[in-house]
């Protein structure tokens, strides 16, 4: 029998962590008929979470848990639990009931008949998210095909299923802020998608609101690609070839008709115009320069208050 480490970043899920914990079991159980341990890290929940967590842990030790020392976001949290894992196969999921425990059998039976699949992502039928996460989505996929070269009809998600040997490569990543869908694209080209019926939110509201969504897009864009400079790049090279043509035609209209320029209004929006583009380029730059300095400081990607995680 494999063992299957099961990974869940917790953040405000009291309501949540004992079904989620029910279903898992019996899945394994019932269905799979395999071992599973499942590592649930809190991630500065200002709830009850953390307490439910130990109850838990206290019912079945094949439960591991961890307290991060505050709130550093869902990919550090699956990094601190991928640090701890035993397993051969790694499962990733939410805390909120949207990923259900049911679908998990469809991707293991994959992966076990797919020996020449690294990773599989489940992918969504039925979305049960906001229009504006829907959008936000679709946006940020199309950017990372574009960045990273990756297939356009592969679907990432947060609810995967991974071989032991690429956590452990996610593991020794020392890069800010790091991504996990993008360290996987990095890693493996063998990543297929399996669908799943994705379930609506029985509490609470998503943390990823459009600003958080907004944040992480133009972190990835700054980080993965340099297109942002080469657009401003090519937008000052044709602003220059097009200030040469006309140069050359008013020279021409005034020692030829003796028409002199006139339109200071115009010339003053003209100006203002690319004032503006000369600051959008600086802070461009600057966000680049904010990132370097982001990766040399080498901060913790997490920091563990406690854990029990012993057997």
């Amino acid at each position: 029998m494999s063992l299957y480490s099961v990974v869940v970043p917790v953040y405000n899920s009291e309501h949540t962590l004992g079904e989620l914990y029910t279903r898992l079991e019996k899945v394994f159980r019932e269905t799979l008929k395999e071992d599973f341990e499942l590592i649930l890290v809190d991630d500065g929940s200002k709830d009850r979470s953390y307490e439910i967590m130990t109850e838990l842990r206290e019912k079945d030790h094949r439960v591991r848990i961890i307290q991060m020392a505050r709130n550093f976001g869902q990919h550090p949290a699956l990094l601190c639990g991928f640090a701890h894992v035993k397993g051969e196969f790694v499962v990733t999921m939410d805390d909120d009931l949207q990923h259900q425990p049911e679908e998990l059998p469809k991707m293991v039976r994959t992966m076990q008949e797919r020996p020449d699949v690294d990773v599989i992502i489940a992918s969504y039928e039925g979305r049960k998210h906001g229009p504006i996460r829907k959008l936000g989505t679709k946006f940020s996929v199309w950017a990372t095909s574009k960045m990273l070269g990756k297939d356009p009809d592969l679907q990432i998600t947060s609810y995967r299923l991974i071989r032991r040997f690429l956590v452990d490569a996610m593991v020794k990543t020392n890069t800010y802020l790091p991504q996990i869908g993008n360290l996987l694209i990095r890693s493996s080209n063998r990543i297929i998608n399996v669908p799943i019926q994705h379930a609506d939110r029985a509490y609470g509201k998503s943390g990823y609101s459009f600003k958080r969504l907004l944040k992480d897009l133009i972190y990835d864009i700054t980080t993965h690609t340099a297109f942002p400079l080469l657009l401003v790049r090519n937008i000052g090279i044709v602003s220059f070839l097009i200030s040469v043509v006309l140069s050359v035609c008013y020279l021409v209209r005034y020692f030829t008709l003796g028409i002199s320029v006139q339109g200071w209004t115009s010339l003053m929006l003209v100006m203002l115009a690319f004032f503006g583009l000369i600051l959008l380029s600086i802070g461009i730059m600057g966000i680049y320069l904010m990132n370097i300095l982001n990766e040399a400081k080498k901060m913790p990607h997490y920091v563990i208050r406690r854990e029990d995680t012993d057997e």
